[in-house]
Order: C-alpha cells, then structure tokens, then sequence
C-alpha cells in the first residue's frame, strides 16, 4: 500500500477560463470567486505550491455594488516613497474614474502576497463594459 500524496505537475495543469459577471453583485463577493479560481482551490488537483488555477474575465466592474456606507467611507490609500506622499481616494471615485482597478485591487488582496500570487494575477482580466475580447478561448460563466 502506497502512503505517499499525489502532487501534480507543471506540464499536467489544464487550464479553461471562466467569465463573472459582477453587475448588481457586492465587490467581495465576486472578488473572492475570482481568487478561488486564480488559485485553483475550485479543482480536485489544487497544490499550494503550484499555480494550477484558471484564467478568469470580469465582466460590469462599474456595475458592482457596495454595501453600507463603503462608497463614502472606504478610502484606498497609496504611497509615492517621498515624504508626505500619500494620497487617498474614496470607494465612489475610485468606481467612477476607474472600477477596473478597484476590482483588480479586492482580487489581489486575496491572493498569496508573494511572486506565485503575482504569477495568479496575471490570469485576471477585468472589464467596466460587458465587453471582451477573450471569445476565442471560449470561457464558461461562473455562477456563484
């Protein structure tokens, strides 16, 4: 009897591709169903240690929704490295200037913070539109 765990390898990895759509539906959620799929958590074959997610496309960011008073209240913060080089914005102008980013900012949060998160974030795609030009590698929709 074989006692040993089976991990998959590099060149078994299947990847497919998956589209969400985020319209009418709160940022977190939709954002934690993209990194289960980023991550490969979704698949019988996940491996800590390996990308074995899938690529994802996110369709209606600028229709995704957030609850209580987080459109007011939510600040993203960033920094330049130089002093006094903060800067801030809300939830409501980040969603009106760019809603693409503060998706793609809630999926990286729940990724690994290391170069195997970054190498998952690169299978991401996001869109304000419902629009895309990913049609020829047939995705499926993810419902959640």
């Amino acid at each position: 009897m074989n006692n040993t765990t089976y991990s998959i390898k590099k060149s078994e990895i299947e990847r497919k591709w998956y589209i969400i759509d985020a319209a009418e539906k709160p940022l977190g959620r939709v954002a934690t169903q993209a990194a289960l799929i980023l991550r490969g958590k979704h698949k019988p074959t996940y491996t800590p240690n390996l990308d074995t997610g899938d690529h994802v496309i996110i369709l209606n960011c600028s229709k995704v929704v957030l609850t209580g008073k987080k459109l007011d209240q939510k600040i993203y913060r960033r920094h330049s490295g130089y002093i006094g080089g903060m800067k801030e914005t809300t939830a409501r102008d980040l969603l009106n200037k760019s809603p693409e980013k503060m998706m793609m900012l809630a999926v990286k949060g729940m990724l690994p913070h290391n170069s195997l998160g970054r190498q998952m974030l690169k299978k991401l795609r996001v869109y304000a539109g419902s629009e895309h030009e990913n049609a020829a590698q047939k995705p499926e929709v993810w419902k959640f």
